[in-house]
């Protein structure tokens, strides 16, 4: 049975679809989960884009063992120097260096001949190969590629050393049929092409990129590329859970082995999406809240009489338990150690107490504890406690457009408190926090959603703020109180202006 490598590009690709830069701190959050989940190579950024991306890499080849760590180049020299010099502490460092090859990017981005773009990739790989061992090219928009040109260019960079060749649907636009044609082409016309690994990375413009990637898969490619929970450019890459499950409950017909720990998906894309911001849709398959909900009598009836009549992964495979136990105010620390422990989180000795507090405030508010609302508590727990945070709180309004609040928070050790007019209660909460915080900011996106159950559900705040200098920040509250986790994202946002 042959192996198929996972390569998880949601720091890197993922990331740049965002709208935002994660601080080191939330990729080291990610990173550190991805080894938990058991891929096979991490992309966690381009490092010559930025000295904040070089910074991220950097850390991540430091900090993270035991996984090939990649960054991202273009067909550049001083790209390949800046992202060899961000890998040089990884004990595994891969450097993904590549070029478009269509008609229309060589024509209308690059200005290129075909023979200067062969060139160039043949260079870059050259240039990688001085660094590290492990080179990946990256053909660019191969499916709309001249299929001949496409061999010639994959043979040349073959030959110069690269050790993997991907072979991307970079804009979606490929069916499943016509993706398993472009892998199998590759393997019967690249004369060397047994000597190297084939990837597959491909998009989901077109809402096919699980099933374009499983068909490269049973076309012969032994590594798959994609995210956690989907995201990237426009309408995403592909979900690497969703490959991994199909995968999984399919071994007979893909003869294909998986080195993950299953257990740990559920697990990974919350994080994710906690950090980045971006929520998983209830009907998202694998992870979304509605996966392993029967509401259909019919179906009620045929799982209770035999699961795997309506049910074709059990959710403890992905980390979901099954079972759900219901804490309250009077439930004690071991109690909430063990739930979350079989909710998949890891709570280490020190850490127990100031969880429990903040555990306790929750159930003050709430007469009972679900499991949605441990794992907002986990969730804005990530990376311990923040700099700024909201003490207390008021609004009076007069009218429903006007509103004058006043906040008392802690910043630096230090308790402030100021009073601000808006148009509405959130505005005013917010210009209130800016003048306390002496932080102005504009505010590009603000949303609100439940997360939990009852007339006392958890509700959890996500602003999107930009700074002057046009970093956009995300920052994240949860409080049955909408104006107080609204508060709370806020406060969350600006403390990480640096």
């Amino acid at each position: 049975m042959r192996k198929l490598y996972i390569f998880d590009t949601t720091l890197r690709d993922g990331e740049q679809s965002l709208g935002i830069t994660l601080n080191v701190h939330e990729k080291l959050e990610i990173a550190r989960q991805l080894v938990k989940l058991g891929v096979d190579i991490m992309e966690v950024g381009f490092p010559a884009s930025s000295p904040g991306d070089f910074e991220s890499v950097q850390t991540i080849a430091k900090e993270i063992k035991g996984i090939t760590i990649c960054g991202l180049t273009r067909c550049v020299q001083k790209d390949i120097d800046v992202c060899a010099e961000s890998l040089k502490y990884s004990e595994s460092p891969r450097i993904h260096t590549g070029i478009a090859v269509s008609p229309l990017h060589m024509a209308k981005k690059l200005r290129l001949q075909p023979e200067q773009v062969i060139e160039a990739a043949v260079a870059a790989v050259k240039h990688a190969k001085k660094y590290v061992h492990d080179v990946e090219f990256y053909a660019e928009d191969a499916f709309r590629s001249d299929r001949p040109f496409l061999a010639k260019i994959l043979e040349s960079v073959i030959a110069a050393g690269a050790t993997t060749v991907n072979i991307p649907d970079t804009v979606g636009y490929a069916t499943p049929w016509e993706y398993g044609e472009l892998i199998s082409f590759a393997k019967n016309n690249v004369k060397n092409i047994d000597t190297v690994r084939i990837s597959v990375h491909c998009h989901n413009d077109l809402g096919m990129a699980t099933a374009n990637s499983l068909a490269g898969i049973a076309a012969g490619a032994e590594q798959i590329e994609g995210t956690i929970n989907g995201i990237g450019e426009r309408a995403g890459n592909t979900s690497l859970e969703e490959v991994i499950m199909a995968i999984y409950t399919r071994k007979q017909q893909y003869n294909i082995d998986v080195n993950i720990n299953t257990k740990e998906i559920a697990a990974t894309s919350r994080l994710v999406s906690a950090i980045t911001g971006v929520p998983v849709p209830s009907h998202k398959a694998i992870v979304g809240a509605n996966a392993f909900m029967h509401a259909s009598g019919i179906h009620q009836d045929g799982v209770l009489k035999e699961k795997q009549t309506y049910e074709i992964i059990e959710p403890e495979t992905i980390g979901v338990p099954r079972n759900e136990i219901v804490l309250s105010a009077r439930s004690g620390r071991a109690a909430l150690k063990h739930r979350l422990g079989e909710l998949g989180y890891t709570v280490e000795k020190e850490q127990i107490d100031p969880l429990y507090a903040e555990f306790l405030k929750l159930a003050d508010k709430k007469k009972e504890i679900y499991d949605e609302d441990l794992h907002v508590l986990m969730g804005f727990n990530v990376g311990g406690g923040k700099r700024i945070q909201i003490k207390n709180l008021s609004v009076v309004t007069n009218g429903v457009a006007s509103a004058t609040a006043t906040v008392t928070l802690e910043q630096a050790g230090e308790t402030l408190t100021d009073a601000a007019t808006g148009n509405g209660p959130v505005d005013a909460v917010f210009k209130a926090i800016e003048r306390i915080t002496g932080k102005t900011v504009r505010l590009i996106d603000y949303q609100i959603r439940s997360v939990s159950r009852g007339s006392e559900a958890l509700g959890t705040a996500t602003v999107k703020i930009a700074t002057a200098d046009h970093h956009v920040i995300i920052g994240r509250g949860s409080s049955t109180d909408i104006i107080e986790s609204s508060a709370k994202a806020y406060a969350d946002a600006l403390s990480k202006i640096n």
